[in-house]
């Protein structure tokens, strides 16, 4: 087995810290790599949540060593946080040695590579999302302003030396893969993995009748309400005017309809956007989950609905809400244009693609969720083969064996591993 060092420049305490990246964690070490992961946790995570991390990083068997995250100044804030992951992960290699590492995104990937290049440990890049154009379109870098400009600049040079030093890439999606392969950005000789953001079935059952009545009266919606849901953080990328419109279309349809949004983001936003549209608080439903609550919440819901911007670098996202939706049977009206989107859609027969961002295009995409018929064994199938956790962790599992070296090979091999 590998002895792997992973470096995440997000936090376990994250939202999207257990799920994607010590629900894979927890899978590999119980393969038996041996995995040492730094991170940078935010402080105004509670102090239960970090506990609550360092408890299942223990059990699991994951060295775990959590640095403090800095957001200002900006710029300088970045560098001191590479600074002292460099630190950290130079003395942990020098003090006990690996086999590989794993850099989720690319300012780890930036240590990633100097490892490499000094230490001699193999590299995998996982590549995450298109970063750099991401600052761009998110509006988080104004390339009208020379800093930015330059930074740009640096970053995609960046880019560019990592895809051709890494000894594996991972990517989320399809489509990355076919613009990176298209545009010769990594080398014929580096393999790419894909490997989407992968859900724990387990943990969003499909939903039952009874689960769905517990719900509804729970959140004081009433049963026979049209409820799209919609799961996580509002944040840059996801359109909450445009959804709450395509929901204002829905109640000249039902009148009761009432949409649920699973999120712990501040609700005054939302209440504000949807009160610009003439919708009531009254049809909303905003409510704060942990992870075991989400599923129970949902289960009030009769469709995930959810608009992500169609940019450039959003071909490279993968949506974890899109697996857990499926998971619980909930059908998806989202758009398409981001990741793979398109393509699962069409696989599963589960959702309904908005083809603009207009009433016609809304009420059209409405008409055409309502004509969909369950088809639980194809919904299944495609869930399954994009989504599944244990797929993803075999897909790691596959990689980190290809990079240990020959002896951890054939050793495993003698044991029949």
């Amino acid at each position: 087995m590998a002895r792997i060092l992973y470096l995440s420049y997000d936090g376990l305490t994250d939202p999207l810290g257990p799920s994607q990246v010590l629900a894979y964690l927890k899978g590999l070490a119980a393969l038996g790599h041996q995995i040492s992961l730094i991170t940078f946790e935010k402080p105004e995570r509670p102090a239960t949540d970090r506990l609550a991390m360092t408890s299942e990083c223990a059990a699991a068997g994951i060295d775990w060593h959590p640095l403090a995250y800095t957001k200002r100044p900006p710029v300088l804030s970045t560098l001191k946080d590479l600074t002292a992951m460099h630190r950290t992960a130079d003395r942990l290699v020098r003090e006990r040695g690996y086999d590989i590492v794993h850099c989720r995104s690319a300012i780890p990937a930036l240590v990633g590579a100097r490892l490499k290049r000094r230490r001699g440990l193999r590299f995998i890049f996982d590549m995450r999302g298109f970063w750099a154009d991401e600052r761009v379109e998110g509006g988080l870098w104004d390339l009208g302003k020379p800093l930015y400009r330059a930074m740009f600049g640096w970053f995609k040079k960046q880019e560019s030396r990592l895809l051709r030093t890494a000894d594996v890439v991972v990517v989320l999606t399809e489509a990355a893969r076919d613009i990176l392969r298209g545009n010769g950005s990594v080398p014929a000789t580096v393999p790419i993995a894909v490997i989407p953001c992968c859900a724990d079935l387990g943990a969003f059952p499909p939903i039952t009748d009874q689960a769905r009545a517990d719900a509804r009266a729970g959140l004081g919606i009433a049963g026979e309400a049209t409820v799209p849901a919609y799961l996580g953080s509002i944040g840059t990328w996801y359109m909450l005017g445009e959804m709450l419109d395509c929901f204002a279309v829905l109640r000249t349809r039902d009148p009761d309809a009432v949409m649920l949004f699973v999120t712990r983001d501040d609700p005054a936003p939302i209440l504000a956007a949807a009160a610009a549209r003439g919708i009531p608080a009254e049809a909303l439903r905003i409510r704060p989950a942990s992870r075991a609550e989400v599923p129970q919440l949902l289960a009030a819901a009769d469709f995930g609905l959810f608009f992500i911007r169609p940019t450039y670098s959003k071909q490279a996202s993968s949506p974890v809400k899109l697996g857990e939706l499926f998971a619980m049977n909930l059908p998806v009206l989202a758009n398409g244009g981001v990741g793979d989107m398109d393509r699962i859609l069409a696989q599963s027969g589960a959702g309904v693609a908005v083809e603009r961002f207009d009433p016609a295009a809304y009420g059209a995409a409405l008409d055409a969720l309502a004509a969909l018929r369950p088809d639980p064994a194809r919904w299944r199938a495609t869930l399954v083969k994009w989504f599944d956790l244990d797929r993803g962790i075999a897909a790691y599992d596959g990689i980190y064996r290809a990079l240990a070296p020959a002896t951890e090979r054939n050793s495993d091999t003698s044991r029949g591993a």
